[in-house]
């Protein structure tokens, strides 16, 4: 989505069972901030299709994927990356990888390394029962009953099961595992000396929010605590993630120019 473009423009990669969608709440916002704003789903992920390939789907994999998006949308320039959840994962390989310039980077609801409590839970069924059980199977014993937990209406319920079905059940699976198991790469990602922003909702139920200020310390990153929101902040509240983000977009670009004006 795009509004009068004069800005860096932005990428946002959603999280495990996400996709595009979940962005939607945020991105007029951040058009209207003037810049392209551009949300993808990841490969294997509801509209984007992937190889039944389990390599495919690894951290790494699906970073270089983040990078190839990302420099078409910058057509060369350097932009803003926001990952979400496990997307912040596959958001930081492509940070760290350096094949990218990035303006600024924002991790949204995601932690250091693997993800544990209720959240873990859901995405070892996920990595455990998707190969045997199948989509169907995972969804309705674990994330309808969540969506209707949440009390979200008959239309987005549907939309929920229609987006999960739509998944590479082998990609889903192999992204599960990556989830969980992947290692703890802050010390990396702080080499590389990007404007970094932590933020989550107060009552993140995915990674502990201890483990996310501590990140965003050692990051020597901004930390940003969304009131009333718990995992998803762009979608339980929207508006605050989104002025949160144009405004630290906002100090990123200036900054940038401030080192280019220093070069000159």
């Amino acid at each position: 989505m795009s509004g009068v473009v004069e800005r860096s423009p932005a990428l946002l990669v959603p999280g495990l069972t996400g996709s595009k969608e979940d962005f939607l709440a945020v991105l007029q916002t951040l058009a209207h901030s003037g810049r392209r704003v551009v949300a993808i789903d990841l490969r294997g992920q509801y509209e984007t299709p992937g190889p039944e390939e389990p390599g495919a789907y690894t951290c790494a994999a699906l970073g270089a994927d983040v990078d190839a998006v990302a420099q078409v949308v910058g057509g060369g320039e350097s932009i803003h990356l926001v990952g979400h959840s496990f997307g912040g994962l596959v958001a930081r390989e492509a940070v760290i990888d350096g094949r990218t310039k990035f303006t600024s980077f924002t991790l949204m609801s995601a932690g250091p390394a693997g993800i544990v409590g209720r959240r873990a839970r859901d995405s070892r069924q996920i990595m455990e029962e998707v190969p045997d059980r199948g989509l169907e199977h995972v969804w309705h014993t674990g994330l309808e009953r969540e969506a209707l937990t949440g009390g979200v209406s008959d239309e987005i319920l549907s939309f929920l099961h229609k987006r999960m079905l739509a998944n590479s059940p082998t990609g889903l699976a192999r992204m599960a595992e990556q989830v969980l198991t992947m290692r703890d790469r802050t010390d990396e990602l702080r080499e590389i000396e990007v404007p970094a922003l932590v933020l989550f909702g107060e009552q993140d139920d995915g990674w502990p929010t201890e483990s996310q200020v501590e990140m965003s310390v050692r990051l020597q990153a901004e930390c940003v605590v969304v009131p009333g929101a718990a995992h998803s902040p762009a979608v339980e509240a929207p508006e605050t993630t989104a002025a949160a983000l144009i405004r630290f977009w906002n100090a990123a670009e200036a900054r940038l120019l401030d080192t280019r004006s220093d070069l000159v």
